[in-house]
């Protein structure tokens, strides 16, 4: 996630349609918004009146969340999973695949652990993922465009670039460049690593750390998930 584009690139759209109704439905008040980046979906559960702590690791995107204007009340940490407090939420929720930024069995394993910590008898975690078995990344590898923005700071044009490095194992690798239009100058270059697991494999580490009723809904829509899904939806219950 690069803080300085990421809002321009990722507009509203059916997955955070989803995630609203899903939590509507679920009639939970307090939640914690894992992985918040620049708080691009944050605004809207504190305008729905949701009691928010957002949570990101990322200095600079929590800098330009806490930019933005907010209805509600939100409680802002840099850091990551260690930060939640225990037995304290009705939902905790990691949105834009942010599961997929944990590499390692073990770092998955310790944040669904923190998590089902964190919350209350009853509560709610969810998050996405992309299936494996659909391999998005051959259709973003065949993309040979740049994404476009604009510096909110200089109102300068900029352009981002993705190479596309590829798999070692099940980890995907690429890297995003953001350029100048006019000059050609590089502004900020990351690498950007994903990790892939399997609808079974996620389920079955829910169920180890103790959730249940664990469902899993397929494309954003209220409707069990299938292999020909390109993305899940978990939601697990303590």
């Amino acid at each position: 996630m690069i803080p300085l584009v990421y809002d321009q690139v990722n507009r509203w759209a059916k997955d955070d349609e989803f995630f609203m109704a899903l939590l509507k439905k679920l009639n939970v008040k307090k939640i914690a918004d894992l992985g918040c980046g620049t708080g691009r979906l944050t605004k809207h559960f504190a305008k729905a009146g949701y009691h928010i702590i957002a949570i990101d690791p990322n200095e600079e995107a929590i800098a330009y969340a806490k930019n933005k204007e907010y209805p509600g009340e939100v409680t802002w940490i840099v850091g990551d999973s260690s930060n939640l407090q225990a037995n304290e939420f009705d939902a905790v929720i990691m949105t834009a695949n942010v599961a997929q930024v944990f590499l390692t069995d073990e770092s998955w394993q310790q944040v669904i652990l923190d998590v089902y910590g964190a919350l209350e008898p009853g509560g709610h975690f969810i998050f996405d993922t992309r299936n494996p078995a659909a391999k998005v990344w051959e259709e973003w590898e065949k993309d040979k465009t740049p994404d476009f923005a604009t510096d909110q700071a200089s109102g300068e044009s900029l352009e981002i670039w993705t190479e596309y490095e590829g798999f070692v194992d099940d980890v995907y690798t690429f890297y995003e460049t953001v350029k100048k239009v006019h000059t050609g100058e590089v502004v900020i270059r990351e690498k950007m690593q994903l990790k892939f697991r399997t609808q079974e494999t996620i389920y079955e580490s829910l169920q180890k750390v103790g959730f249940s009723q664990i469902k899993v809904y397929g494309d954003w829509e209220f409707e069990q998930a299938t292999l020909e899904n390109k993305s899940f939806v978990f939601h697990s219950v303590k």
